[in-house]
């Protein structure tokens, strides 16, 4: 394949990728003003989806570097290899999608990238050290966002334990705004990484780039593909995270956004790649937790993790396929 129309169809396939993100991932960002009804859906999806590009001229790109060239030996793969594991990561995330299954869409493309390299090489093309703070994190970051929304919801709720019901729920009508709006950057920073990290792999496998510097129309092109997939809807998994893991008031609302808002922002600053899915169903929990245990719908808590725990092994197992077909074809 030509350099030029690599590039091309590698730049087509990561934004398709990035608007499946969008429609899948960023759905979370809105599924708590929505089920708390501060803001209608249309409102709300425009309100995450330009918070997802703001965050394009806001933060660095560490992740994309861990992503692109942190994963797997570049020296090692070809166009094939990458557009092998963008496949694979786009046929899972809109599987899953199509279920309301709000699976991470990091992963899934983690999972595509290393299971297309494995087919091309075999395992010596994985980078094992670059794996385990992003597996780790599969298992950290729920809990994390766990505990720090409970840690919020017991802080906050002693804060205004004097003010009337209705009167703090008029503040967190407000507030929600803002965490809404700070989740929406967590994300928009996190995952756009992901395809600028691919994109920018691709400029360097072709002799594009010199060294891995990601180019500000990489950025931007990204942050904008995700902001159109919120845009576009996904319902299925706002219905999912916002209704159906646990009942949520604005107060609530306002707790799981900034929890995972903080924590999808600090590591993006440290270049950990992780899920906003995971972060903010894991937030969420902690909200439910809070109130009983018996507020959780751990029944459809199960069936989500059940997701996780298969999206990196479901989309390498299609990333190799199609990787050894692409290889076949051509």
């Amino acid at each position: 394949m030509e350099p030029f129309t690599f590039i091309t169809v590698i730049f087509l396939a990561t934004l398709l990728f990035e608007f499946g993100n969008g429609f899948n991932d960023a759905a979370n960002s809105i599924a708590t003003i929505v089920s708390t009804r501060v803001l209608p859906p249309r409102l709300a999806v425009a309100w995450a989806a330009f918070w997802n590009l703001v965050a394009a001229f806001v933060f660095g790109t560490a992740v994309a570097k861990t992503m692109g060239q942190g994963l797997v030996h570049l020296d090692r793969v070809d166009e094939w290899v990458l557009l092998g594991g963008l496949l694979g990561a786009i046929v899972w995330t809109y599987v899953c999608t199509h279920l309301g299954l709000p699976i991470s869409v990091s992963h899934s493309l983690m999972g595509g990238y290393g299971g297309a390299a494995v087919a091309k090489a075999g395992w010596q093309a994985i980078v094992w050290s670059g794996w385990k703070l992003p597996l780790l994190f599969i298992f950290l970051s729920p809990l994390l966002g766990m505990l720090m929304a409970m840690i919020l919801v017991l802080a906050t709720s002693w804060t205004v334990r004097h003010q009337a019901p209705w009167t703090v729920d008029r503040w967190f009508r407000q507030l929600q705004l803002v965490s809404a709006a700070a989740y929406s950057l967590g994300h928009g920073t996190n995952d756009a990484q992901k395809g600028m990290g691919i994109i920018t792999a691709a400029l360097v496998t072709a002799g594009a780039l010199p060294n891995y510097e990601v180019p500000f129309w990489v950025v931007l092109s990204c942050h904008a593909a995700i902001a159109a997939g919120t845009m576009a809807g996904g319902w299925r998994v706002v219905k999912t995270m916002g209704q159906r893991i646990t009942k949520l008031r604005p107060f609530d609302g306002f707790s799981a956004e900034t929890a995972g808002a903080l924590l999808l922002i600090g590591t993006a600053q440290a270049g950990i790649p992780v899920s906003t899915t995971h972060t903010i169903t894991g937030a969420i929990i902690g909200v439910g937790a809070t109130h009983r245990i018996t507020a959780v719908r751990w029944g459809i808590a199960r069936r989500i993790i059940w997701a996780w725990v298969l999206t990196i092994p479901g989309a390498a197992l299609i990333a190799a396929l199609s990787y050894l077909l692409l290889n076949w074809l051509h």
